[in-house]
């Protein structure tokens, strides 16, 4: 993809501005999740008393990483069970 294909959109992350290039179709997605990422640090804020900004980004990123990873473990079980089903109809056809 060219640059000329990207446009540009500036965000407001904990307070900083990010100026980012990014294809016209990511635009919505990429402000929802960074107006989530806002929200996750306005509650760290509230919660807990941190020197930084920094710290409660991190803590962001933990939990946005720890939320993809089970996200992707149940996928994966669920795809097993899907396919353990289909084995199980399988036989049952075979059976008859």
């Amino acid at each position: 993809m060219e640059n000329k294909d990207l446009i540009n959109i500036n965000l407001l992350i904990a307070d900083r501005p990010y100026p980012l290039k990014i294809k016209p179709e990511e635009e919505e997605m990429v402000r929802k999740v960074a107006k989530e990422i806002n929200e996750k640090v306005k509650q760290f804020q509230n919660r807990y008393a941190a020197k930084d900004k920094q710290d409660y980004l991190a803590m962001c990123a933990l939990m946005m990483g720890v939320e993809k990873a089970s996200n992707a473990k149940n996928k994966d079980s669920l795809g097993t069970e899907v396919a353990e089903t289909i084995d199980d109809i399988e036989s049952l056809i075979n059976s008859l």
